[in-house]
């Protein structure tokens, strides 16, 4: 059982940043997908970010290219995002997820159904 733990959220301005940090527990952390979503009020969630552990492949939605960046920790097992220049629309409940790599790939990297392992999430907010 994969178990993750998300850290790192909390209140910014708009033009600011936050790293998030998601703890994994699993020992099969350098061959998996690991993705970043997020989730407004009264809204889907989305995917973000996502990183295959190992092959350090990364994918990112347009909406975050060139602000975000998602990156892996080998020393202490974790996947962090890196966040800058946060927008309000960048607001939400922001979840740490996992599934099982297609060799160096991720098959679906901003799918939520194609994750079966999440975290229990962190608020992120931005407001002036």
């Amino acid at each position: 059982q994969v178990h993750l733990v998300e850290s790192g959220g909390g209140s910014v301005q708009p033009g600011g940043s936050l790293r998030l940090s998601c703890t994994v527990s699993d020992n099969t952390y350098s061959s998996r997908c690991f993705g970043w979503f997020r989730q407004a009020p009264g809204m889907e969630r989305e995917g973000v970010a996502t990183i295959s552990t190992g092959a350090t492949t990364t994918y990112y939605v347009d909406s975050v290219k060139g602000r975000f960046s998602i990156s892996q920790d080998n020393a202490k097992n974790t996947v962090d995002l890196q966040m800058n220049s946060l927008k309000p629309e960048d607001t939400g409940m922001y979840y740490c997820a996992a599934t099982a790599r297609n060799g160096g790939s991720c098959v679906r990297p901003f799918d939520f159904d194609a994750f079966p392992h999440w975290g229990r999430g962190t608020q992120v907010t931005v407001s002036s």
